[in-house]
């Protein structure tokens, strides 16, 4: 489901919803993709210094700051981002969580092929990763001139139910990302497909062009993207039952 561009918590407060109406059998998995307005967002192990600016301050600047329970520390989401959030019940043969990172990984990873960006994963650091030096290849952290991280990846599974998901800067604006510390990482960059390669991509295109994607990595049929970017009462539209 293409959900347009919306603020954050509304969003958040959806997933949660979506989740309990999985648990309780009333929906199917589902996907939700999103692009954010400008929203720093702390995981449950966050540290509270990665966040570089105060509320009040960050408010001025027209930026959201929200606690989650998802897992990482601190990242940032904003216009020019594909958010991706799979409501996923992983039972009773896909639970493993390692296998289901990699394949949020994998989609992300297959995406940017697609517009001309070779990107993969580093040992010990959760995301995916391009060289700004080399964008069209990818060997591996250990043969990269320089890694940056094009996009994050933080998930929460809740009796195998999955919410949050990854974010892939496609044309995000890249100063909004020294407002934090990415992910707590200090020694590597944020990078856009737009830095790697001069093109500037829709984010709506992006998201309707993913199901192919998605369902390679997942191993499971993914339908076509429905638009809903003009829904004003999504949980009515996703929730069978839901109050309109």
């Amino acid at each position: 489901m293409w959900l347009g561009r919306r603020r954050y918590e509304p969003i958040h407060e959806l997933q949660l919803r979506l989740v309990e109406a999985r648990r309780e059998g009333l929906t199917g998995d589902v996907i939700l993709l999103v692009e954010h307005e400008p929203v720093i967002t702390l995981g449950r192990g966050a540290d509270p210094e990665n966040v570089l600016f105060s509320a009040a301050s960050l408010a001025e600047r027209g930026v959201d700051l929200v606690e989650t329970a998802r897992g990482g520390d601190v990242t940032y989401h904003g216009p020019g981002q594909l958010v991706a959030y799979p409501i996923l019940d992983l039972n009773p043969d896909r639970c493993d969580v390692r296998r289901y990172v990699r394949a949020l990984a994998e989609t992300m990873i297959t995406i940017a092929r697609d517009h001309h960006v070779e990107a993969g994963v580093v040992d010990g650091m959760i995301g995916v990763w391009a060289d700004p030096a080399a964008p069209q290849q990818w060997a591996g952290s250990a043969w990269a001139h320089h890694t940056a991280k094009l996009g994050a990846i933080g998930v929460r599974l809740s009796r195998w139910i999955t919410m949050h998901g990854f974010a892939l800067n496609l044309t995000t604006d890249l100063d909004a990302f020294g407002l934090i510390v990415p992910c707590g990482i200090r020694d590597h960059g944020v990078t856009s497909i737009q830095a790697l390669t001069g093109r500037a991509l829709s984010v709506r295109d992006v998201a309707l062009a993913s199901p192919a994607h998605f369902a390679r990595a997942l191993g499971q049929p993914v339908a076509d993207v429905e638009d809903l970017a003009d829904a004003i009462d999504l949980e009515a539209r996703l929730i069978p039952g839901a109050s309109p």
